[in-house]
């Protein structure tokens, strides 16, 4: 039963007592939240003010705090800890000595809490002038630090690697590439132009208005002086000419008034010299009859005395596919509507050609493009302001009829005529003159155009497959428009939307009108006037600012930017091409979709056409905007090796370049990434990129630089990952790196404070294993590799654990014979020393495990020197760590190794070994159940004057977890792997959840000799409970789950176990790969960890979370304010709570079994209960009440509280009495566990978790039992010393400077990273007893207490180096200490409590 009481309410008016405490709940520091003094005064116990110079007190009613009585009177150490005459302290110093903190990084997200610069010597506090304690005035009293901790959260284990796991998102990540290459690209090779006018003679079906248009190509055929001949020859030239201003590289050939004969020979010639290339038919048929309803059109004989009708089954026969075929004569439409039905036809007849002969060679009529003037029943325009051939026109001389048409359709009177136009200065091919800049513009409207309103698929086909194609649509967009305004609709195959309305064409005359009001005297210059300047459009300025209105919009639900056509035209121009590649870039980093559709609008021949550019002030966003595209499709390889674009990122990544940019090692980093996409898996790449320039480059990016302004990890990771590329399968690469000592320079990144380069460095490791010549100098630098980064088996990130057992396997693949070796002589000494354990009876857990165990004797010692040939041999040694880390507390990291280790046994028993080895193995279960069932049998119990409980020791480095005494490593390793228990059916122990007792059993750990359970608590509380307690039946207890991490996939355990592991850590830095940007602008000895940055998510803008008007940002908005209400409502009760009774009960609920450890949340109704069985237990709906000061909770059963091991977790409602999740904490058999904290309170917190047996593991939506996931999970203890009095795992997480504090049943304090994911120091503990309770100081983080089992207080320094850290200790203890904490609110006081009751207050 767990009750929850609160002290009386107190009126939010009424303060509470100014010199009297309060044993409370633990709640979050104020003055972290207060940015005046005088707010925070009031946040610390009631009972501080804060004032500066003679400052009167903050509030009238709080009275200058006095200093606490003391044995002696206190003086300052050199250190700035106080001192008296009766205190032991450590190793003094002379002189100032405050050191600057150690450096520390902070969350991935944030930095660790800011230092504050020195402040010069303040003087001694007195009860007029009164300041903070020694030690705290520096950050208290100053308004830029409290300022910074008030602006920022400082949040842990929330990084991209936590959130994926370290795997990336798809395991194909060519999936998300859209199809922007066109694979069948084609090309118009050959064009018929046939014009049949026949000129002077009317047809017969036609009649003309008088008068009547008669341009033909602008040439007017009866005006012509002449014959009729040289007249058609003129024409056929002028449109040979016009379609060569849209392509010159066709071959044309004109057709003028040809008979049916020609007109076979001559299409029949060009489909078989084009092969299967797109030719072009041009019909112009304005001198015969109209098309039939059934689609024929029109020749003439050889004497042009008839007619001919063509059939268009006749024409495609002739014609072929692909075709492209431009009908420009009224009724057009009439051949439209035929067409595809003869197609069929044509189809039909193949396959019925190919039913006969499978091997037939047919002729292909499918892929057809056509273009038709008009519809159906529909005429040709006839006004004489208009050529005859106005769709020609428009197809052929867009510039020349839209200026035409214009001031046609002008209803303002204008002083340029029609003649007039045609002087407009300039060549279409030179932008810069009004002319051309006309086509310029014309070419990005018609783009954009018909980008908004056509399918992509359409549009890629139409307008970037093939130029004459792409040209004549852009036209045939403005024919559309022009014809419909002169009663006909084009037709084109395949149908376009109508696109004669849209708004771009507004633009479009607006341009025209532009250069028009300039043609007079732009003319009169031309004439010999006064000198003219173009005045140039602003077109394209006013599209880039249309564009970055929508980039500052954020790309609403994707949608594609309709500037996105006309910012690939302005990189044709010098004048806007660094502002439109600068937007460009924005565009890209909105994600992967922004590149595809970069790519389909066709950015990537611009771009790679721009590498030959030596513009200075381009490279920055160049680097970045082909990062991105290689982030989203690596198959960009071969474009790269066309004119050496690759060496364009070589001379980027030499540390000498110069760049334009401050940030140069972010586009340095930008360039090593772009090098590694070029090598990796593409030999070419590799082959010119190798040189000893390129590795020494790389290696030198290694080193991490005295200014931590210049550090950049990202650089670091990405130059491992180059050398990681150019060395895959490639051993000349290997030997040059070799002759660069880079494998020695990778190896030193295996501490790296950086998670991502410590994993990077592996993978480049790994590559680096499998020269071909195995010589002995290749064996030498393999296993010399090899011993170095098998210290990072403690690391405290999983991905580089993960990365680790993939060298592991690489390794083992590499040298299988030497494993096989050391895995059966590991089997031997097992069943040795399980043999010995068996005969002597002895249940001592030192021997426990061979894999832990010394040799008892020197005899021993010797044997195993003349029989272990693998002994010290780094195989052998590895082969230890696979063992061990097959039982990593991580799923993912124990499931990896278990793959190795299954590899090995398989192995080890179809090699000559295997008749040896199975007996071995036979005999090893056989002895470890017989021990186990030794060693369950109840002992004596021992009394004990302190908590003692048994465990498994540990030596050296490798931390194995808590084992029960008759389990060694090699029977667990064996036992938990499902694919050996499927093959070896006669070794299966089960699961770990299969050998976890039932409820009520009494495990083997409950009767180890030694006395009962230890408990950190008074011992009548650990009596057994009486007869009349109420407790859960066994029965009803259901275990619950344990959660995995996010994207955990379990491994089939029927397939057979293969290696070398693959490594998904190459594409996983590909999508979310962290730019960590050191800053210290404010602090200098402080790191900032700011602006995450994806090569395939967005880089320039922040996460949603940190997005102004996000829902992450609007939640997280909305918890701060509600933190900040509730801390000003609950600093009234604090004083209250520690004189009023906590009587009033606020909420009953029933546990279902034996609470153990309790944990409330500081903000949320959130209640952690960890039971004696395996699970936790949560509680949290929101409370319009807070607990965070007021509240606390007994957990009882019957009429006695007691302690029991403890492996589950609950989460309860403490308000409303209602469980939320439960899960299980994946202990194994024998650890519990110890701590319970919650971490990122402030926002979205963690449930960090510590086991009796070194393991931390965090949780994230811990609330939810449905979607609880691992965030992490890492040994934080290793060298684990046996002793009677245990204290198991203690620990103390600093939020404010993200480091976890872990110490307990060894001889030193521990001190981790959160951010860098490793130990920082080592500090050694100074006593032989256990440490029993853990405190440090909540903001600076400098002081951290200690408590012993023998009853000593120990106060330690992180400020000083760590061998002489201990600065004081105090015995006024005599018993063992079961809780430190010091007070929070800057006035350093200590509360220590021992066993029999005493408590004691210390002044620091």
């Amino acid at each position: 039963m767990i009750a929850v009481t609160s002290p009386p309410s107190v009126p939010p008016h009424q303060h509470p007592p100014p010199n009297q405490h309060g044993n409370v709940h633990q709640y979050v520091s104020a003055q972290i939240r207060q940015l005046s003094p005088e707010r925070f005064g009031r946040a610390s116990m009631g009972r501080m003010s804060i004032r500066q110079d003679n400052a009167q007190p903050a509030d009238p009613n709080l009275k200058p705090i006095r200093k606490i009585a003391t044995a002696a009177p206190a003086r300052l150490a050199p250190n700035g800890i106080p001192q008296t005459e009766h205190d032991e302290v450590g190793p003094k110093t002379s002189g100032d000595n405050r050191r600057p903190r150690p450096e520390a990084l902070a969350r991935s997200n944030a930095d660790v809490g800011p230092k504050p610069p020195a402040l010069p010597d303040q003087p001694e506090p007195t009860e007029d002038n009164w300041e903070l304690r020694h030690g705290y005035d520096e950050q208290y009293n100053s308004l830029e630090y409290l300022g910074q901790l008030r602006a920022k959260f400082w949040m842990y284990y929330n990084d991209k690697r936590h959130e994926t796991s370290g795997k990336p998102r798809n395991a194909n990540p060519s999936q998300n590439t859209s199809e922007w290459r066109m694979r069948d690209r084609l090309k118009t090779v050959s064009a018929a132009l046939t014009i049949c006018l026949n000129i002077g003679v009317d047809p017969p079906d036609v009649v003309k208005t008088n008068p009547t248009a008669k341009l033909e190509c602008w040439i007017d055929p009866t005006a012509a002086i002449g014959t009729n001949n040289k007249t058609m020859e003129q024409i056929g030239k002028k449109l040979q000419e016009q379609y060569e201003g849209l392509s010159i590289r066709v071959r044309y050939k004109q057709y003028l008034d040809p008979s049916v004969e020609e007109t076979k020979k001559f299409c029949t010639s060009l489909r078989r010299n084009a092969k299967d290339e797109r030719i072009l038919f041009h019909y112009n048929g304005h001198g015969v009859p109209l098309p039939t309803p059934s689609g024929e059109i029109w020749v003439f004989n050889r004497n042009y005395t008839q007619y001919i009708p063509v059939s268009l089954y006749d024409l495609q026969m002739w014609l072929g596919a692909p075709s492209l075929l431009v009908f420009d004569c009224s009724n057009a439409g009439n051949i439209i509507a035929n067409f595809d039905r003869f197609v069929a036809k044509h189809e039909e007849e193949n396959a019925e050609v190919r039913k006969n002969d499978p091997n037939a060679q047919v002729q292909s009529y499918g892929d057809n493009i056509q273009l038709a003037a008009c519809g159906k029943l529909e005429s040709l325009p006839t006004s004489p302001d208009l050529p005859a051939d106005l769709f020609t026109c428009c197809l052929t001389t867009p510039i020349d009829i839209s200026l035409r048409f214009f001031l046609l359709e002008n209803p303002l009177p204008c002083d340029v005529s029609l003649k007039d136009v045609t002087r407009i200065p300039g060549r279409l091919a030179e932008r810069r003159s009004p002319l051309g800049e006309l086509n310029w513009i014309f070419t990005a409207i018609t783009d954009t155009i018909a980008w908004n309103l056509l399918p992509r698929a359409t549009f890629k086909k139409l307008f970037r497959q093939d130029l004459m194609v792409a040209a004549l649509f852009r036209n045939f967009l403005l024919s559309e428009r022009i014809m419909r305004a002169n009663g006909c609709h084009p037709m084109s195959v395949p149908p376009l939307p109508e696109t004669h309305n849209h708004p771009l064409w507004q633009a479009w005359d607006f341009t025209i009108e532009m250069v028009l009001s300039q043609l007079p005297a732009m003319i009169v210059a031309e004439e010999g006037g006064p000198p003219y300047e173009y005045r140039h459009s602003d077109f394209f300025t006013e599209q880039l600012t249309a564009f970055e209105v929508y980039l500052s919009q954020g790309a609403p639900n994707q949608e594609a930017p309709s500037q996105l056509p006309i910012v690939l035209q302005v990189l044709l121009s010098q004048v806007h091409r660094l502002r439109a590649l600068i937007l460009l870039s924005r565009f890209l980093d909105m994600g992967a979709w922004a590149v595809n559709l970069a790519l389909t609008i066709g950015i990537f021949p611009y771009v790679l056409k721009l590498l030959q550019s030596a513009a200075f002030e381009l490279k920055p966003v160049m680097i970045f905007i082909w990062a991105r595209i290689l982030a989203v499709d690596g198959g960009c390889q071969a474009d790269l090796i066309k004119d050496s674009g690759y060496q364009y990122f070589l001379n980027m990544l030499n540390p000498n370049a110069q760049l334009p940019v401050p940030n140069a090692n972010e586009h340095r980093a930008m360039s090593a990434f772009i090098v590694a996409m070029f090598c990796r898996g593409f030999s070419q790449g590799q082959t010119v990129c190798l040189s000893p320039e390129l590795i020494e480059i790389c290696i030198g990016h290694l080193q991490v630089p005295d200014d931590e302004d210049l550090d950049n990890p990202l650089l670091r990771q990405w130059s491992c990952l180059c050398i990681s590329m150019l060395w895959e399968n490639y051993p000349e690469a290997k030997w040059v790196g070799i002759r660069c000592q880079a494998h020695q320079r990778l190896c030193e990144k295996a501490l790296d404070r950086i998670p991502e380069v410590r994993a990077a460095a592996l993978h480049a490791l790994t590559t680096f294993l499998g020269i071909p010549d195995m010589t002995a100098q290749v064996v030498h630098y393999e296993e010399s590799v090899a011993s170095t980064v098998m210290i990072m088996t403690n690391d405290g990130n999983s991905m580089v654990r993960r990365e680790l057992l993939v060298f592991f396997s690489t390794f083992v693949k590499r040298y299988p014979n030497k494993f096989l070796v050391a895995a059966f002589e590991q089997l031997t000494l097992e069943k040795e020393h399980l043999m010995r354990s068996d005969a002597n009876g002895d249940p001592n857990p030192q021997h426990g495990s061979l894999l832990l165990r010394r040799p008892p004797s020197r005899r021993s010692s010797q044997e195993c020197k003349t029989t272990n040939v693998s002994k010290d041999s780094v195989q052998s040694t590895m082969w230890m760590h696979l063992l061990i880390m097959s039982v990593d507390p991580h799923p993912e990291v124990a499931q990896d190794a278990k793959v190795v280790v299954d590899y090995i046994h398989a192995k080890l028993l179809e090699s000559p070994l295997g008749p040896r080895a199975q007996p071995l193995m036979d005999e090893i279960v056989r002895l470890s159940k017989r021990v186990a069932a030794t060693k369950s049998q109840p002992p004596s119990r021992q009394p004990s004057a302190a908590p003692t409980a048994r465990r498994t020791p540990v030596f050296g480095s490798p931390a194995p977890p808590a084992l029960p005494k008759n389990e060694s490593y090699l029977s667990v390793g064996m036992r938990r792997t499902a694919s050996m228990a499927a093959a070896l059916k006669h070794l299966t122990f089960g699961t770990a959840e299969q050998s976890s007792p039932p409820a009520a059993s009494t495990t083997p750990r409950q009767r180890v000799p030694g006395g009962p359970i230890r408990s950190r608590v008074p011992p009548e509380w650990s009596k057994p409970p009486d007869v009349h307690d109420p407790s859960p039946k066994p029965t009803a207890y259901v275990k619950a789950k344990a959660p995995k991490p996010k994207g955990f996939a379990k491994r089939d355990p029927t397939s057979a176990p293969s290696i070398p592991l693959t490594s998904g850590f190459f594409d996983w830095s590909i999508e979310v790969l962290h730019f960590i940007e050191f800053k210290a602008d404010h602090l200098p000895e402080a790191h900032h960890l700011t602006s995450l940055q994806y090569y395939r998510e967005p880089q320039m803008r922040p996460v949603d979370s940190e997005e102004p008007g996000s829902d992450d940002y609007n939640q997280k908005l909305w918890r701060r304010g509600r933190n900040e209400k509730v801390l000003s409502s609950t600093q009234p009760l604090k004083g209250v709570a520690g004189t009023s009774k906590w009587d009033v009960p606020m909420g009953f609920f029933n546990n279902g079994t034996q609470p153990t450890k309790m944990c409330f949340h500081q903000f949320e109704n959130h209640l952690a209960i960890a039971d004696d069985r395996d699970s936790i237990w949560y509680i949290f709906p929101p409370c319009p009440d807070p607990f965070t000061s007021c509240h606390f909770a007994a957990a009882t059963s019957g009429s006695r509280a007691r302690s029991l091991i403890f492996k589950m977790h609950s989460i309860w409602d403490w308000e409303s009495s209602t469980r939320l999740s439960r899960f299980s904490n994946a202990n194994p058999l024998g650890s519990r566990i110890n701590e319970a904290r919650f971490i990122n309170e402030d926002d979205q917190a963690l449930l960090l978790t510590g086991s009796s047996d070194g393991i931390v593991r965090i949780f994230r939506n811990y609330e939810s039992e449905s979607s609880v996931e691992l965030v992490s999970a890492f040994r934080a203890l290793t060298n684990l010393v046996d002793a009677t009095k245990n204290a198991g795992l203690v620990l103390d997480w600093q939020q404010g400077q993200g480091k976890l504090l872990v110490t307990g049943d060894v001889k030193i304090i521990r001190v981790w990273s959160a951010a860098k994911e490793i130990y920082e120091v080592e500090i050694p503990t100074r006593s032989s007893s256990p440490i029993t309770s853990l405190t440090a100081d909540a903001v600076a983080g400098a002081v951290v207490i200690a408590g012993y089992g023998d009853g000593a207080v120990r106060v330690f320094d992180q400020r000083i180096r760590a061998q002489m850290a201990m600065v004081r200790v105090w015995r006024k203890h005599n018993q063992w200490i079961t809780n430190v904490h010091m007070q929070r609110g800057g006035l350093r006081e200590l509360v220590s409590g021992c066993r029999n009751g005493e408590v004691k207050l210390w002044d620091l």
